[in-house]
């Protein structure tokens, strides 16, 4: 299994996999497809198994009042056939490890108790608008400071 860095080249298999992940939806793929066209900065990496994409990550922008205030766990997907074996595990701590990630705070939505064992802890503040009673919102390597809500890129919300 290798992890590396998605270039531009590379974007169609990524779709692919999007398609396999989120069967009967395209607001993912859409959402993605939007950021690439616009020249969204991403951070985005791709696992390897047998010369086949089987996971993706990426992180964009998140936003205090337009500003960028650090960055958003915008998707983790793990192909059908890979989920439950520690492919999703290892994407995300390997993309903890990486420098675009450091010294920058990092927001995610989703299942606390999976996020926690990476080191997330619940956000009070800042906030995000799209947290909801299945999703917590947590945070890494920030300290609480004034109350905001978190925005995100303009393409992640429209799909």
């Amino acid at each position: 299994m290798k992890i590396r860095k998605v270039n531009p080249e590379e974007r169609n298999k990524v779709y692919g996999l999007f398609r396999k992940g989120f069967p009967g939806s395209n607001f993912q793929l859409n959402s993605l497809r939007k950021l690439h066209n616009k020249n969204r900065k991403l951070h985005e990496w791709v696992c390897i198994h047998t010369n086949k994409n089987i996971a993706y990550i990426a992180f964009s922008n998140a936003y205090n009042n337009g500003e960028p205030c650090g960055l958003h766990l915008l998707y983790l997907l793990v192909k059908p056939e890979f989920q439950g074996q520690g492919v999703g595990t290892e994407l995300l701590r390997f993309a903890l490890r990486q420098q675009e990630l450091q010294d920058v705070a990092v927001y995610v939505l989703g299942d606390k108790n999976f996020f926690e064992r990476f080191g997330f802890g619940l956000c009070q503040n800042p906030q995000s608008t799209f947290s909801g009673k299945k999703r917590s919102f947590l945070s890494l390597g920030i300290s609480p400071i004034s109350s905001f809500a978190v925005s995100y890129e303009p393409e992640y919300r429209s799909g």
